[in-house]
């Protein structure tokens, strides 16, 4: 493992605590969200109240795969680094894929589980993994990293799988010795348009009218659609979408990753940073899509339904989020994981970044491989799919 911490740095001490309580919300969020002394956080996911009611709700602890390990980095009596670390004993609600590593890993008589993950669980959402006061940013964050190996080596982890990251601390990571990972999701981005119709205009005419269809379809489900955020969202909310949201999660993973608690601490904590887009139809809401609002960005996240209506899953969740976008001045909207058929409305294929540090050599050198090749199909996917994108071609050249 490579990189030491720069000579001229004072001695720092790396702590990993059970709960974040133990780090504590001031010294937590100094890290991880200075800036919201001004404002919103850049990322509503890494803030302590977000990782808190994760735990308070169940959704991460005993029974759930997801072990708290956060780590801190301690300069005199300061905490200038922090970072959400979990141990893990499976790989599921982690969205960029290893299992078959783990198949590879364990075939060749290995024991891939547990591993550590540095991320924020069920949350396919970029942003910065090691949270670091900006004054010492190289200390800290070299701190972070060795301080993961070394709890790593000395308890029998297999391997580090820090995810959806910053292309800056992909850079930094690569730099200290961990292996880089692309991978693609579709984002939406706010060229300055004043309205939905602005943005339409920068589609070619086939996808414009394609989308002006679809709105329209999904008007005729025979309802209205709310777009509630902050004191607007009620209780009342979180029963309807608890039920849209365990119908997706049997669906998809087979058990939802959030407890029906998470969404209790979410209207305590969470509902000034989230957008609750539910559609109500003879006083019932069969649909429903949640959001969570950036500084600069509004990440798209579940979706779920009890009544099935042409075109209203685009419309809650890619079309009333691009509106949202547009009349509140963010820079894009990240659409979540996977979904090609996001293309065609706008989201454009973009890559996204992890780092992985592989405790055995051998495998290590697998993996290495792989992860070369890899990258290369993922940067030909996204060269394809942005030549075949819904832009007129002008648009697209700019993009470019």
């Amino acid at each position: 493992m490579e990189g030491d911490l720069p000579e001229n740095e004072v001695q720092v001490e790396v702590g990993m605590h059970p709960t974040i309580d133990s780090i504590g919300q001031t010294a937590w969020d100094a890290c991880a969200c200075p800036e919201a002394g001004n404002g919103r956080p850049n990322d509503p996911f890494t803030t302590y109240r977000f990782l808190k009611a994760l735990e308070a709700s169940g959704s991460v602890g005993t029974g759930t795969g997801w072990h708290p390990h956060y780590l801190s980095v301690t300069q005199g009596d300061e905490v200038i680094g922090v970072a959400p670390m979990y141990a893990k004993t499976h790989s599921q609600g982690e969205y960029i894929f290893d299992h078959n590593w783990a198949h590879g890993y364990e075939r060749a008589g290995g024991r891939y589980y547990p591993k550590l993950q540095v991320a924020v669980p069920h949350t396919p959402a970029t942003g910065r993994r090691f949270l670091v006061k900006p004054e010492q940013a190289a200390t800290a964050q070299s701190a972070l990293v060795q301080g993961a190996v070394h709890v790593a080596t000395e308890n029998n982890f297999s391997s580090i799988h820090i995810t959806f990251c910053t292309q800056s601390e992909r850079d930094a990571g690569e730099a200290m010795g961990l292996m880089p990972r692309a991978s693609q999701q579709f984002h939406w981005f706010n060229d300055s348009y004043t309205d939905f119709d602005g943005f339409l205009e920068s589609l070619s005419s086939r996808k414009r009218k394609n989308i002006r269809k679809e709105r329209k379809r999904a008007q005729e489900f025979g309802g209205t659609i709310h777009a509630l955020t902050g004191d607007d969202i009620k209780p009342e909310h979180w029963d309807a979408f608890w039920v849209f949201y365990q119908d997706t999660g049997a669906r998809k993973w087979g058990t939802p990753y959030l407890t029906r608690a998470f969404f209790d601490e979410a209207q305590a904590r969470l509902r000034d940073d989230m957008l609750l887009v539910l559609a109500e139809r003879d006083g019932q809401y069969v649909a429903g899509a949640l959001n969570f609002i950036g500084r600069d960005v509004l990440y798209g996240r579940y979706w779920g339904c009890i009544e099935d209506h042409p075109c209203l899953h685009f419309e809650l969740c890619y079309y009333q989020a691009i509106d949202f976008a547009i009349a509140h001045g963010l820079s894009r909207v990240e659409a979540g994981a996977q979904g090609s058929h996001k293309l065609a409305r706008g989201y454009m294929p973009v890559t996204t970044h992890s780092l992985h540090w592989i405790g055995d050599e051998s495998f290590a050198r697998a993996i290495a491989d792989y992860l070369d090749a890899e990258r290369a199909a993922v940067d030909e996917d996204i060269e394809i799919m942005t030549a075949y994108g819904p832009f007129k071609k002008e648009n697209i050249e700019e993009q470019e």
